[in-house]
């Protein structure tokens, strides 16, 4: 565990201070199942692995706790939640709602060049991550491009509220990507928002953009049936509902 955890501390080494590291790894930990759900979290243990106090530990269970991602229990332990599907539909809706209004103002007034630019290049490095299969810097990728587009709009502040939203429905996508929604088939979703975008067609590229965000609908009823362990266990209504137009 600590060397996975080790490799995600380096990659976050320009994020600003210890206590938003901290989170920020111990987030992404969570979520690309390096920390399973279920698991126990020690927090003299993370501690140690960091060479941090227990104060900044303390403050990241606290913040992944009103995400919705550890539950900590009173003199019991704090652990790493199962996920919640009516959290992922919740989060999933609220995504798509927010996204589609994005592409579609993206092409109604246009994007500058170089935000086309750099979305263009994040496609084409999701490319290359399809013949070695690299589903670890493909989510990265994919992240940085919904990023890309947020903030090309000027809509920082929609990315802040999507992005506090979307922890259970991250680690859904996380599971998702090697086998349920292949890289190739995601990749050219991404190329069509982006062709609608730069052709001024607002209509297409919500519709677009639409369809890429319910693909999780279609992955989600097999992840259950696949890993029963990390998810939730109450029933809940089908999916058939919410799937429908």
């Amino acid at each position: 565990m600590n060397i996975s955890l080790q490799a995600l501390w380096q990659d976050t080494r320009d994020e600003g201070s210890v206590r938003q590291r901290l989170h920020q790894v111990l987030r992404q930990s969570i979520i690309r199942m390096v920390l399973a759900p279920g698991q126990a979290l020690s927090e003299k243990e993370i501690a140690e692995t960091f060479a941090v106090s227990r104060q900044p530990v303390r403050e990241a269970f606290i913040r992944l706790s009103e995400a919705g991602l550890v539950e900590v229990r009173p003199q019991r332990g704090t652990y790493v939640v199962r996920i919640s599907r009516q959290a992922v539909l919740e989060a999933r809706f609220v995504r798509e709602a927010v996204e589609v209004a994005v592409a579609r103002e993206a092409a109604e007034c246009g994007l500058a060049p170089r935000t086309l630019g750099e979305l263009n290049e994040l496609i084409e490095r999701q490319r290359n991550c399809i013949e070695p299969q690299d589903h670890d810097r493909f989510f990265l990728l994919d992240e940085a491009f919904h990023r890309a587009l947020a903030l090309g709009t000027g809509h920082t502040t929609a990315w802040r509220v999507t992005e506090d939203v979307k922890a259970q429905l991250d680690r859904v996508r996380y599971l998702s990507i090697p086998d349920s929604t292949p890289i190739l088939k995601l990749t050219d979703q991404h190329q069509a928002i982006v062709d609608a975008i730069a052709a001024r067609d607002p209509d297409l590229a919500a519709r677009a953009m639409g369809l890429h965000q319910q693909e999780i609908l279609q992955s989600l009823p097999e992840l259950m049936r696949r890993f029963p362990e990390m998810f939730e266990t109450q029933q809940t209504p089908s999916l058939v509902a919410e799937a429908s137009p």
